[in-house]
């Protein structure tokens, strides 16, 4: 057990990395994922390839899967633009607002009663993001930009939940990462035509930083993740997920400094955000807690 919780601690870590490594990478962020999702996938074929863990899919099945990667490919590309155009701080701290927009749109998607608790706790992450932007215009940019990230960062775990009650992870991850690579391959040069690059190939700083953007946060995170849930149940995972901003802001200030940017309208309303989180861990725990009494009744 002890193994798994420290497997599980390191996939955080490392998927809070993630946000780090979107600044030192020196390239346009559709760029930076496109490159992203190309290593990961081929990684991932050949890996599936010699373990034989890919499922038979008919090709219905994979075009939805595929749809669901092009949300992810957005989300990423919308992701590190707000790091870039802001700084990781305040791009983290956008990602919270996805409690909000999946308190929204799960229940349309998935047709389920709306949670009002649900939607509550993520208007109040929304009300401190707004203090950032109100009283430090300067991120005004990359906070719209990242608002967008997490209104996609909802959609595509939604539609998880429904492709993996038929498909196997390693499944689902292979062609979401493919289809991804393969929709952003297209979109690129409208892209790229829209938001000029300086430069399109990596340097070499740029490609180790890339390598492990792609092998460490994105295979080896997915792989301790997935040994974590053999000994872990989902809920600790979800609930432990939620220091992932955490992990990457500390790491912002240790690294580059930037509680030295932030004005104290960003702290104010990180508290709020704290809270929301805090309260909705609290009542999730409380759910989860009523439910395996009812089951164990």
């Amino acid at each position: 057990m002890r193994k798994a919780f420290l497997q599980l601690h390191g996939a955080v870590v490392l998927a809070g990395l993630t946000g780090i490594l979107g600044r030192l990478i020196d390239l346009n962020e559709g760029l930076l994922v496109w490159y992203r999702l190309m290593i990961t996938a081929v990684t991932l074929w050949v890996l599936f390839f010699f373990t034989k863990k890919l499922q038979r899919t008919s090709f219905r099945e994979v075009l939805k899967i595929v749809g669901v990667g092009a949300i992810a490919a957005l989300h990423w590309v919308t992701f590190f633009g707000s790091i870039k155009y802001s700084n990781v701080s305040v791009g983290v701290v956008c990602f919270s607002a996805i409690g909000f927009f999946t308190a929204i749109f799960e229940p349309i998607i998935a047709r389920k009663k709306m949670n009002w608790v649900e939607l509550l706790l993520g208007l109040i992450a929304v009300i401190g993001i707004s203090l950032i932007f109100h009283f430090d215009p300067q991120y005004k940019t990359g906070i719209i930009v990242g608002l967008i990230s997490a209104w996609l960062g909802c959609l595509f775990p939604i539609f998880n939940r429904q492709l993996l009650q038929k498909h196997t992870a390693e499944t689902v991850t292979l062609y979401e990462l493919s289809g991804g690579f393969l929709f952003l391959s297209v979109l690129l040069p409208f892209y790229l035509n829209y938001f000029p690059a300086d430069h399109l190939l990596p340097g070499w700083t740029d490609l180790i930083w890339l390598l492990i953007l792609a092998w460490l946060c994105t295979v080896w995170a997915f792989h301790l993740s997935m040994n974590a849930l053999k000994k872990i149940s989902a809920f600790t995972v979800n609930l432990t997920y939620n220091l992932e901003p955490l992990y990457s802001i500390v790491l912002a200030f240790l690294l580059f400094r930037e509680d030295k940017q932030l004005a104290d309208s960003f702290y104010l309303g990180l508290l709020l955000i704290v809270i929301s989180v805090l309260l909705q861990n609290w009542f999730f725990y409380r759910a989860h807690k009523k439910a395996s009494l009812a089951a164990n009744a």
